[in-house]
């Protein structure tokens, strides 16, 4: 049976549970997952966001995330510009389901606040490199191309970085872009080889938890029920959003991937999974991008993740809604 894989403290309205880098590829639910985590400035101590290619290309999640520092009424909130193209493999984006602007159902411009001077890169190695040991925690919702960078110029980065939370690979639920593979992977395969090598504690959300934390009419309309703007544009998201993926999928409900990573940040109670050993499959072939999670412990390898598996859907849903409450 898996077990409840937190190990976080108690903490006091004064101290917060993570003092977090946010690296994300904007994105209809990392722009959920963003909204989610700025609604929590008691609990989620937000350096910055830095943010790479993926579900569309740099100038467009990098735009992406500032608008959803526009939208939460946090513009004090650094972005910083990564990775334009994965280590190796060519690039691919998600844009049949993201919409060509990376987000559909919501209007998209140019938000007030320029990006932040500098490469992420250049920002996760001086930040990660000023820290105290083990202070930062790394939430990762695309390809993880920024922090395979860095730790390539600066292995020893390492020593800053508290924990790993990764929107990431699939096992028991089957691929989203392929039958095997799960999208932030095969994006960037040998980015999530570097990053699960790196010695790190390591969480994964895989499919498998997140394609059982599905919207609903209700659920939606709770949200647009707010009153407020955030709720309304979160739920704008995920009606034009879901549709695509219970389609494809025949599901009563859309998954909100990366949204799912701010809920374990907060809660991670609402989730269970078990520490196992996880590798990337970076051979051009069938099995390309695949995360090869080694439930069973047949290999008799050392663990290196821990992998979730399963979360309370309508905890989830009651969180967001009520932190999607205190936003403008």
């Amino acid at each position: 049976m898996p077990t409840n894989p937190s190990t976080h403290s108690p903490h006091s309205p004064d101290t917060p549970l993570h003092t977090l880098i946010i690296d994300t590829d904007p994105g209809a639910d990392d722009v959920i997952a963003l909204l989610f985590a700025m609604a929590a400035p008691e609990a989620l101590h937000i350096q910055a966001l830095t943010t790479v290619a993926g579900n569309v290309p740099l100038a467009k999640t990098s735009r992406n995330a500032r608008l959803a520092c526009e939208w939460a009424g946090r513009p004090e909130i650094a972005v910083y510009a990564g990775a334009e193209r994965p280590l190796q493999r060519t690039p691919i984006y998600a844009a049949n389901i993201h919409g060509k602007e990376g987000l559909t159902g919501v209007d998209v411009y140019e938000p007030a606040t320029p990006l932040a001077e500098g490469h992420a890169v250049d920002y996760l190695v001086r930040t990660l490199r000023a820290a105290p040991e083990k202070s930062v925690t790394l939430a990762m919702l695309g390809p993880q191309t920024n922090l395979a960078l860095a730790l390539e110029q600066a292995p020893d980065i390492v020593r800053g970085l508290r924990e790993l939370v990764l929107m990431a690979g699939a096992h028991f639920n089957g691929g989203n872009i392929t039958p095997v593979a799960e999208f932030n992977v095969f994006a960037d395969p040998h980015a999530a080889e570097a990053v699960l090598k790196s010695g790190v504690p390591i969480t994964l959300l895989p499919l498998d938890v997140t394609h059982k934390i599905l919207t609903s009419e209700a659920r939606i309309a709770r949200l647009r029920g707010l009153g407020n703007k955030a709720g309304a544009t979160v739920a704008d998201i995920l009606d034009a959003y879901a549709p695509q993926e219970m389609k494809h999928y025949d599901m009563p409900g859309g998954p909100v991937h990366d949204a799912t990573v701010t809920a374990y940040l907060l809660r991670p109670s609402l989730f269970t999974g078990k520490r196992i050993h996880v590798e990337v499959d970076s051979r051009e072939g069938m099995g390309f991008g695949q995360t090869v999670a080694d439930w069973y412990g047949s290999l008799h390898r050392t663990p290196n993740a821990t992998w979730i598996v399963d979360g309370d859907a309508q905890g989830f849903f009651d969180l967001l809604t009520e932190h999607i409450a205190r936003l403008p």
